[in-house]
């Protein structure tokens, strides 16, 4: 296979590499100064290359190579980003997991993508011993830092092999269509499941997130999502890891992360609306302005995972320079970016509608992606026909055509039936979003199709709901949520309130019935309860864990009477 043939992810890094060698690549926090702020050590491009390199050959010396499914477990760090590249290098497929979604799934997770190695953390190996991990597939082992009784190899000795195996530059010749990796989605709505990725859906993500959002080599980010940092190398941008559990990124240090915006003249960032909330907070407690900033280099900001609500993004935006905006793509682990909206837009245009009750604006589909909402249907649909669109303005289910569209979950056959259908020689994912496009081809988020409430008078749809009561001011948050029998539920909005709201909550209920009688669609609604922390999931800490507050709602005696 010539070299113009391969399709690799990894491919994009040496040739950054050689363009700019000594730009940095990673500033990766390594403990604290003597002054106690975060020590960071630093990796260039041409490091990061070179070290991706060893650990590729040193990978295939070993038995990881060529379609060889290996579990990462390894926090982020230099190790963690040579790993994943030395991995795509090698041609070896991830298999990426939050660890925060707990031993159980973790266990599920692994037993089901059956990985031949377990690269990890030390702490991940005493599990994998202890708990079962990956039992009966794993047969190569590495850990990343110091090896106790378990045996294997560490990760200098993979090094090791590499220099032993020769030297200059590795790269397996994948083509476009085998599988690069699996990365497993939050299990937000049930347990996670693992998305097949091949080479193409990268380099094409890579693309698309280079082009919608103007991203140019040189530029300096900080993510507070391990994967989407994976995206900088790629895109020739600087990576500044915070120091943060990035299972928990809503209890991001906010002074430590505009320390480290400031200090390394951070231009862009990726964190989830809860990210954005918590600096927003945070910005509001110190006074901060849009025209003397906090951050005057940030000039992007990306939010995915959830809808940013208007507030959150009105206050992120007093620590940011006047120019400044923040996009939200939507999309999912399946599929990234599917639509993307600017904060002009949605705080200048449509935020007021969402107040409203009209869902949230999710912007205009991504070229050359194509966007089509079907009728709502909880069934598999195996072919496309186009009757299955329904009419501008009318709620339905979106589904997405694109070059980042995967194509199946891996091991599990009947997810992928209700997930997918062929369209042509393509596949169309089903988002399992609700939502509809307006006279100006923007696209709306109603709410999760598993989330609807069927009541007798017909069906409600969260996003569309909850928009309306959280206007009120002593209100952070509500969820609707249906008990009863299907197709004749009774909708219960639990309320979260703002932290050191004063305000009787029968009060805050009276509020919340007159803002609920001003529209169709909430006036039948007059069950609520209160709720000191809605749960949420691992990943982002932004979507509410509908199926939890459901039960917890039964528990209350809050069902039909």
């Amino acid at each position: 296979m010539t070299a113009d043939a391969i399709v690799n992810i990894a491919a994009a890094l040496p040739k950054i590499a050689a363009r700019q060698p000594d730009v940095p690549a990673l500033h990766v926090p390594v403990g604290r100064e003597a002054d106690g702020r975060r020590k960071y050590a630093t990796w260039t491009y041409r490091q990061l290359d070179t070290e991706s390199d060893r650990i590729a050959r040193g990978l295939d010396a070993v038995g990881i190579g060529r379609g060889v499914r290996a579990a990462l477990l390894v926090k982020p760090s230099l190790d963690f980003f040579a790993l994943v590249f030395g991995l795509f290098k090698a041609g070896a497929v991830p298999v990426m997991i939050d660890p925060g979604i707990g031993p159980r799934h973790l266990k599920a997770c692994l037993d089901e993508s059956a990985p031949a190695a377990f690269i990890g953390i030390p702490a991940a190996h005493v599990a994998r011993l202890v708990l079962g991990w990956a039992r009966r597939t794993a047969r190569i082992h590495v850990t990343v830092g110091r090896r106790w009784f378990w045996g294997g190899l560490t990760l200098e000795q993979v090094k090791a092999r590499g220099d032993a195996a020769g030297t200059g530059p590795w790269l397996a010749p994948t083509t476009g269509d085998e599988t690069a990796a699996i990365l497993f989605t939050s299990g937000s709505t049930g347990v996670p499941k693992g998305v097949v990725y091949a080479h193409k859906h990268f380099v094409a993500q890579v693309e698309l997130i280079r082009s919608s959002y103007g991203i140019e080599p040189g530029e300096v980010d900080l993510p507070t999502f391990a994967l989407f940092a994976l995206f900088d190398p790629a895109l020739g941008m600087t990576t500044v890891v915070p120091d943060m559990d990035f299972t928990r990124p809503a209890r991001l240090d906010p002074v430590h992360f505009l320390d480290i915006a400031q200090r390394f003249g951070a231009t862009s960032m990726f964190g989830s609306p809860a990210v954005l909330d918590t600096l927003g907070r945070h910005a509001a407690s110190v006074g901060a302005r849009s025209d003397a900033p906090l951050v005057p280099t940030l000039r992007r900001v990306i939010s995915a995972g959830a809808p940013v609500p208007g507030p959150v993004m009105a206050r992120m935006h007093t620590l940011l320079p006047a120019d400044a905006r923040i996009h939200t793509p939507y999309g999912a682990t399946e599929n990234l970016p599917v639509a993307t909206i600017s904060s002009d837009v949605l705080l200048g245009e449509t935020w007021a509608r969402s107040r409203e009750g009209a869902g949230v604006c999710v912007g205009t589909p991504v070229p050359p992606n194509d966007v089509r909402v079907i009728r709502i249907d909880d069934g598999v649909i195996a072919r496309w026909d186009d009757a299955l669109e329904v009419p501008t303005g009318t709620v339905g289910e979106i589904t997405v055509l694109g070059p980042t569209t995967t194509e199946a979950y891996f091991h599990r056959e009947a997810a992928t039936r209700l997930a997918k259908i062929q369209h042509g020689d393509g596949v169309r994912h089903r988002m399992g979003d609700l939502g509809y496009f307006d006279a100006q081809g923007r696209l709306w988020f109603c709410g999760r199709k598993a989330h609807r409430v069927r009541t007798a008078a017909g069906e409600l749809y969260t996003v569309q709901v909850e928009g309306v009561f959280d206007a009120h001011p002593d209100v952070r948050r509500t969820a609707l949520v249906g008990l009863g029998p299907l197709e004749d539920q009774t909708p219960v909005l639990c309320v979260e309130l703002e932290a050191g709201c004063k305000t009787p909550f029968a009060q805050v209920v009276e509020g919340l019935r007159t803002l609920g009688a001003g529209h169709a669609h909430t006036r039948g609604i007059t069950r609520f309860l209160r709720h000191e922390g809605f749960p949420v999931d691992i990943r982002h800490n932004a979507k509410i864990g509908y199926e939890k507050l459901t039960e917890w709602a039964v528990n209350q005696g809050a069902g039909p009477k």
